[in-house]
C-alpha cells in the first residue's frame, strides 16, 4: 500500500505527518523497537505465570534476593537475543525493501537507552497485575498491542484522532520512538529533540519508581491472600 501510494518511491501523503517521505525506515524502525516492548512484557509476566504453573513462585521468592532482580534477571537473554534478531532484521529488510537511516546512529542509541530503562518500570506494574490475575497470555496481547499502537509504533501519531492523540503523549514510549526516529531519520518530532530526550529522563526515573511501587503493593496483597502461588 505505501508503494501504491508514493510518488516517485516518497510517501508524499505519509511525509506530511512525518516529515518523511522514507516510511519504510520509519515503519522498520518502529518494529525494531517494538520488539523490547514485548520482550520485556513476555519476559516478566509470563515467566511468572510459568513459575506459577510449575509450582516454583513461592520457593523462588524465598531467595535472599531482591523481587524485581528476579524480574530483571528474568529478561536479559531475552534483551540480548531481540537486539541481536532486531539488527539482523533491519539489515535483511534493508536490503530487501531499503533503510536509509540519514542520522547518527550514536545519537540514537543513548536516545533510546532511557526508553528502554524506562521500559521495565511497564514492565514491573504488568507483573504485579499478572499476580493479581494469575493470567499472562491475554494480558500481554492486550497490553502490548495497546502500548505500540498508542505510542506510534508502526504510525505517526499525529494521524490519530485528536482525543487519542492527548493520550499517546502521556505514554513515554510514545517520546522514545519519536526521538530515535528524529535523531535516525530526521523525522519531525512532536516537541523539540532535546525536551523529548529530557522527558524521556524524567519518565524513566517516574517509571522505574511507580512500576516498583506497583509491583511491591500487588505482591504484599497476594501474600496477604495467600494467592501467591495459584494458577
Amino acid at each position: 500500500m505505501g508503494q501504491a501510494f508514493s510518488t516517485n518511491g516518497q510517501a508524499l501523503g505519509f511525509a506530511q505527518y512525518s516529515g518523511s517521505g522514507d516510511y519504510m525506515s520509519y515503519i522498520l524502525l518502529g518494529t525494531a523497537l517494538s520488539n523490547f516492548i514485548l520482550t520485556v512484557f513476555w519476559g516478566m509476566g509470563y515467566a511468572l505465570k510459568e513459575d506459577m504453573d510449575s509450582g516454583v513462585l513461592e520457593s523462588n521468592w524465598l531467595t535472599p534476593i531482591s523481587r524485581l532482580h528476579i524480574l530483571i534477571g528474568r529478561t536479559l537473554t531475552s534483551l540480548l537475543t531481540t537486539t541481536v534478531t532486531s539488527l539482523i532484521m533491519l539489515v535483511l529488510a534493508g536490503l530487501l525493501f531499503g533503510f536509509h537511516p540519514t542520522g547518527s546512529a550514536i545519537a540514537a542509541f543513548l536516545t533510546a537507552i532511557p526508553m528502554l530503562i524506562g521500559l521495565y518500570g511497564f514492565g514491573f506494574a504488568f507483573a504485579g497485575v499478572v499476580l493479581l490475575m494469575r493470567e499472562a497470555n491475554t494480558l500481554v496481547d492486550v497490553s502490548s498491542f495497546l502500548v505500540q499502537g498508542l505510542s506510534g509504533a508502526n504510525f505517526p501519531v499525529r494521524s490519530l484522532p485528536y482525543w487519542l492523540i492527548s493520550v499517546s503523549l502521556m505514554l513515554p514510549l510514545t517520546y522514545g520512538f519519536d526521538a530515535v526516529r528524529g535523531r535516525l531519520l530526521h523525522t519531525n518530532t512532536l516537541l523539540p529533540l532535546n525536551t523529548e530526550v529530557l522527558l524521556l529522563i524524567v519518565f524513566m526515573f517516574v517509571m522505574l519508581w511507580f512500576g516498583s511501587w506497583v509491583f511491591y503493593r500487588i505482591e504484599r496483597r497476594v501474600r496477604t491472600l495467600g494467592t501467591l502461588g495459584q494458577h
